[in-house]
């Protein structure tokens, strides 16, 4: 499928998507439904670096909430729309992420992951100790109880802005799975070397990832602390989204753009429901066992096993 049948398909989905939750008049169904679309984008994101390129990224809650930390500095100086917010969280995210890709990405396996993971720590600390943004005390954020420019509730409109984002970051995956900086990203991730004696320009391709990755995860950040009104480090820097931008994809499957959303979508509206009918203490244990679960059963995800009975059936 090209380009753009594709998006228009995408767009057909999203749309149907948001006339469904409509109907079902529930406002929790908005709310439950931005985490879903916020962990497409964060595991779409992930997978551009870690499925793609085969760099683990341990640093996705740093970048999150370096998007989310802008909204808040912006809204106390100068408050603007939320589209622009992402745009400028986009930007910052992604040039902490190329600022990262130069200084680790000579770093391969466990030492690029520890790397993204100090990173992460660093950005916290700074937060903490900023008062302008709250530091550890946190930031209050009053939304709006409607949109001025469409008849609908505020939490109904953070919904419809997270899908069209997820819109966009999946048809980015897309995009760059079909071309050739994605056959360059799986040259990287199969032999680097061999990838490099073969003239693949490893470097740039490598500084490309962490960019785009870091800044679809800031994107994905920065309308949080009009999601939640209270935005602390504690919550900015959770560990869930640093799990869970990694579970996803590998449950998924992390050679497709697809892998990504099937295990936000499933895993994120587990996790949902477990929060609503038992507690949300479980959500971190349910990746857990979900995780065990499939390195047994389907170590390349729910896309590898499907592609592997394909092949048995035809055999």
């Amino acid at each position: 499928m090209r380009a753009l049948p594709f998006l228009l398909i995408a767009i057909l989905v999203a749309a149907a998507t948001f006339g469904a939750a409509r109907l079902v008049d529930n406002s929790y169904v908005f709310f439950a439904g931005y985490v879903v679309l916020q962990y497409i984008v964060l595991a779409t994101a992930w997978n551009i670096l870690g499925g793609y390129t085969g760099y683990v990224n341990f640093g996705t809650a740093a970048f999150l909430a370096l998007g989310a930390y802008s909204t808040v500095v912006i809204h106390k100086t100068t408050p603007v729309p939320i589209p622009v917010l992402i745009v400028i969280g986009g930007l910052v995210s992604g040039a902490v992420g190329l600022g990262m890709g130069y200084l680790t990405l000579r770093l391969r396996g466990s030492f690029f992951s520890i790397a993204t993971l100090a990173l992460s720590v660093v950005v916290q600390t700074l937060i903490i100790n900023w008062d302008f943004v709250g530091g550890s005390r946190g930031a209050y954020i009053l939304r709006p109880r409607a949109t001025q420019y469409f008849a609908m509730d505020y939490v109904e409109y953070l919904f419809l802005v997270m899908l069209a984002l997820s819109v966009i970051a999946v048809f980015t995956a897309r995009c760059i799975e079909r071309s050739r900086l994605g056959y360059g990203f799986a040259a990287i991730r199969d032999d680097e070397a061999a990838a490099e004696a073969a003239g693949v320009p490893t470097l740039k391709l490598k500084l490309l990832a962490t960019t785009l990755s870091g800044a679809f995860m800031g994107m994905a950040g920065a309308p949080l602390p009009y999601y939640v009104t209270y935005l602390d480090p504690a919550s900015g820097f959770s560990l869930a989204y640093a799990v869970n931008a990694i579970a996803m994809p590998l449950i998924g499957g992390t050679a497709s753009w697809l892998g990504p959303v099937i295990g936000a979508v499933l895993l994120g509206t587990l996790q949902q429901v477990a929060t609503v009918t038992i507690s949300s203490a479980l959500n971190l244990l349910i990746v857990g066992v979900m995780l065990v679960a499939f390195v047994v059963i389907a170590p390349n995800g729910l896309i590898g096993l499907i592609r592997g009975k394909g092949r048995g059936m035809r055999r």
